[in-house]
């Protein structure tokens, strides 16, 4: 058994994400989290929202609510929405807990011990209309590398090259608009990056089996300078984790905060306590996870991420552990992905194009979406949503494939034997021929989900479902009744225990359909891998109780489908 840590780039709190955000961290690394319990491995699968900096205090202002307020109040709503998805984390926090407080703060003064920090008086955005200090996402304006003209003052995410706001060509206000902008003295604390390149493209050097997605990222930054040039971590804004030197106060930084890309990151190990807060548990509890002294040496630690996270997790995060001097765990594995477009074209929530996850919860349920997003996972590329993809994936995927062999099996079962699985006859070649074919697929399953790859693990789950379908199919158990009863029983039995095997081995992409496979089939909701296909197979014993599950899934009209295109077009 191994121990085996998992985070998801942790989602902003300003407002309900769309299903690019979902595919693109929290959705696969719930796959990988539930297939590793599946394997009976001890997993701690964290996540938390992402409450600082300037995007919650622009959509608090938008929504005429307090920060504090607003943030408390959207972190219970993606919260909603996660326990919808059945996205199945261990603990999901909030980066504005103490705990992070306190760790944030404690990390500050670490580096700051190890000659790590630094402060520079420099000059920053002032807006005369907003009679304020502009952080960088206080300031838009056009990217001086690729002229998109709505660059942030800390990324431009047309071409993702990392920013100043004094970068930007004709800066104005993201709060009032007004171009009466104009640099302005402050005093920040600088992390020192730089100082770290060697060891931070040394580590990169050794994770040859991360995605080529992400150690490309990662290397481009260090090529570049731009990554790991010296950084500010605070910043002069109201909401967000006080500027401390651990438990000290830091002369010269009243009134300032700490960056939020400093404290995000710091949160998944925040939450980790948080987790132990909540259910009684140790410090020792957390720190096992967390500290290489501790006992985290023997933990498997995997980040998911859309590649916009990519540097900040790869340079940015490993700067701040590495330069503390203490024995924190580092990533193991760190999972990259692509965009998912919509219909062609970018999710818009501004324009309301595309949908959103609480959209999509309530046209249909959460399987349907988990096996599209998860089987389209943008990996190699970027993915495109489309209805008519989603319509085609759901209908022969779910429905046709899945769905109908398990309708086909039971409900043939109950008209010739009833609700039991029945005994007799003798399995045959073509029984042998299907138990090589399932150990084939399931060792192919595992293998892909163990290299994280999850569309190639849902092709393969989908030839399992199929190699029952033409078992069905080629068997005959209908035809082979009228003349053997007790050979059609045989039939029926292996493709009971088959319908036993997709219940437990499909958890980690449609868990709903599984529960109501579980209940419908008797057997173990907890029961773990199989141990090999001879076994799966002759799993339930003749006489084992039944009943016969409603439709596992329904199939999406062109109605439906032509009606959804239309209502989330956008304007």
């Amino acid at each position: 058994m191994q121990r085996i840590l998992i985070t998801s780039a942790l989602p902003y709190i300003n407002g309900v994400k769309h299903l690019g955000n979902l595919v693109g961290s929290m959705l696969p690394a719930d796959a990988y989290a539930r297939f590793m319990r599946l394997r009976g491995h001890e997993v701690m699968f964290i996540c938390a929202t992402d409450e600082h900096g300037t995007p919650a205090e622009i959509a608090a202002a938008n929504a005429g609510e307090p920060v504090a307020e607003y943030c408390a109040r959207m972190a219970r709503v993606q919260s909603d929405l996660h326990d919808g998805f059945r996205l199945s984390f261990d603990h999901f926090g909030r980066s504005s807990s103490e705990r992070n407080h306190r760790l944030t703060q404690h990390f500050a003064g670490a580096l700051a011990d190890q000659g790590m920090i630094y402060e520079v008086s420099e000059e920053q955005m002032w807006s005369e209309a907003d009679g304020r200090f502009l952080p960088d996402r206080y300031i838009e304006g056009t990217c001086p590398s690729c002229g998109y003209d709505r660059a942030r003052g800390d990324q431009c995410e047309n071409c993702t090259k990392q920013l100043d706001p004094t970068d930007l060509i004709d800066p104005r206000s993201a709060i009032s608009g007004s171009t009466e902008v104009y640099a302005k003295e402050t005093k920040h604390l600088y992390l020192k990056q730089s100082a770290l390149r060697d060891r931070i493209r040394d580590w990169i050097g050794t994770k040859a089996d991360w995605p080529i997605l992400v150690t490309s990222i990662a290397r481009k930054w260090l090529d570049d300078g731009d990554g790991l040039r010296d950084r500010g971590i605070t910043r002069d804004l109201d909401w967000g984790i006080p500027v401390r030197r651990g438990d000290a106060e830091w002369p010269g930084m009243e009134g300032k905060v700490f960056y939020v890309w400093f404290d995000a990151p710091i949160e998944y190990i925040a939450a980790t306590a948080e987790w132990a807060d909540a259910n009684g548990k140790s410090e020792a509890d957390w720190r096992r996870w967390w500290r290489n002294d501790e006992g985290a040496e023997d933990v498997r630690y995997l980040q998911f991420m859309a590649k916009d996270n990519v540097p900040f997790h790869t340079l940015g995060f490993p700067a701040t552990i590495m330069g503390s001097g203490e024995p924190w765990k580092m990533v193991d594995y760190l999972k990259g992905f692509n965009w998912l477009t919509y219909q062609g074209g970018k999710f818009s929530t501004s324009q309301r194009r595309g949908i959103f996850m609480d959209q999509a919860l309530e046209i249909l349920p959460s399987d349907y979406w988990r096996w599209w997003l998860l089987s389209n996972a943008p990996e190699s590329a970027d993915s495109d949503f489309t209805w008519e993809g989603f319509q085609g994936g759901v209908n022969k995927d779910l429905a046709d494939v899945l769905g109908n062999f398990v309708s086909r099996v039971t409900k043939f079962c109950r008209s010739k034997f009833g609700e039991v699985v029945p005994e007799g006859g003798q399995p045959g070649e073509a029984e042998a021929a299907l138990m090589t074919e399932v150990q084939a697929r399931l060792d192919g399953y595992a293998s892909a989900m163990e290299a994280v790859e999850m569309r190639k693990a849902t092709s393969e789950l989908r030839a399992l479902w199929v190699a029952g379908n033409e078992y069905l199919q080629h068997a005959e158990p209908w035809a082979v009744y009228k003349t053997d009863p007790e050979q059609a029983a045989m039939i029926v039995r292996t493709a009971l225990n088959l319908a036993a095997l997709y219940a437990a081995v499909s958890r980690p992409f449609i868990p709903d359909a599984c529960d109501t496979l579980v209940a419908a089939m008797g057997i173990d909701a907890q029961a773990g891998w199989p141990e090999s296909a001879e076994v799966a197979l002759a799993a339930l014993p003749a006489g084992h109780g039944f009943t016969v599950p409603e439709n596992l899934f329904r199939k999406i009209t062109d109605e439906e489908r032509e009606g959804w295109a239309a209502q989330f077009a956008g304007e």
